[in-house]
């Protein structure tokens, strides 16, 4: 009977100990233990996400968890034979011809389920509520919702837009996890790189709102070079060469050393197959470009232009 009692007290102290409450900190580390093992939605990762949320509803950290969970869920793969080269920016996984010659490459193709979307969507929209200077929060929102329009970002360039009206006239001491306090330059960069996520879509929808969101940065960063160099690119894709020529030349105009506008110019010279205009931003690659090769490369073109019309 003293043994039994024994026992029954110890199993109560250990279904005691069982149910005590995990700190903040012991969740994320068997989450990031977890997640390292079966990934973001694998096998028990909701089930740690429910207690995690029930202790702790307030705690960002497992918001974007949570987040993390639902896009990832979200997502299914297949994969798909198409006629071009690229899709919304990515090269085939399986480049082939058939039999007459024309393409029939292979790509991977997500889809999204919407409701899952929704799920992870209002996720991170809580946590960006709790922690409102995470500028990595809202990057991420902003990756999936890129990711879940596809060719079609209207809603991420909505989201965009918003995001340097705030930064730009609220001025935010944005934090990045990982990187710390993030500076006006590093915004700006940040700002490019979607610039050209939009840009490398492929797409009409891609290509519209990469012109868009260079034209509303701009609104603030009058003529800067990134962006000014942005609207030139957008019109040689368009072909319109005038006016692409026009934003390159204001570029260099305020700095001769450019280099993106120096390539972007040697492009245009050679898409309207106009030696002298191409000759013009040559010479300009020969005295400034960054390396040796590219100066030598630049000047060796020259060499062979000459006295061509």
């Amino acid at each position: 009977m003293k043994r039994l009692l024994m026992i029954l007290l110890s199993l109560t102290a250990l279904s005691a100990s069982a149910q005590e409450t995990l700190s903040e900190q012991e969740y994320l580390r068997r989450y990031n233990n977890l997640v390292a093992r079966v990934g973001p939605a694998g096998l028990g990762v909701e089930t740690l996400l429910n207690k995690w949320e029930a202790d702790y509803p307030d705690d960002a950290s497992q918001m974007v968890a949570r987040f993390s969970f639902y896009f990832t869920r979200c997502q299914t793969s297949r994969v798909v034979q198409l006629p071009q080269d690229r899709y919304l920016g990515r090269e085939p996984l399986l480049p082939m011809t058939d039999s007459l010659g024309k393409k029939a490459n292979f790509f991977e193709v997500t889809d999204y389920d919407e409701e899952l979307y929704a799920q992870a969507n209002l996720a991170i929209d809580k946590a960006i509520a709790a922690l409102p200077d995470r500028l990595d929060l809202r990057l991420a929102k902003i990756d999936a919702m890129m990711a879940f329009e596809q060719g079609q970002p209207d809603m991420t360039l909505q989201q965009l837009k918003a995001l340097a009206d705030l930064h730009f006239r609220q001025h935010p001491a944005w934090q990045y996890e990982g990187l710390g306090s993030v500076d006006p330059e590093q915004f700006k960069a940040f700002m490019q790189d979607y610039c050209a996520a939009l840009f490398r879509l492929g797409t009409d929808g891609g290509s519209q709102a990469f012109l868009a969101l260079s034209q509303h940065l701009l609104t603030y960063c009058k003529e800067d070079p990134l962006y000014v160099n942005n609207l030139g690119s957008y019109y040689l894709s368009k072909k319109d060469y005038k006016k692409a020529q026009k934003y390159f030349d204001q570029v260099l105009k305020k700095d001769p050393s450019n280099l993106t506008a120096i390539r972007n110019g040697i492009l245009l010279g050679r898409a309207r197959k106009d030696v002298k205009l191409e000759r013009k931003y040559l010479a300009l690659m020969a005295q400034y470009g960054e390396t040796e090769t590219d100066r030598s490369s630049a000047q060796v073109r020259l060499n062979a232009l000459a006295g061509k019309k």
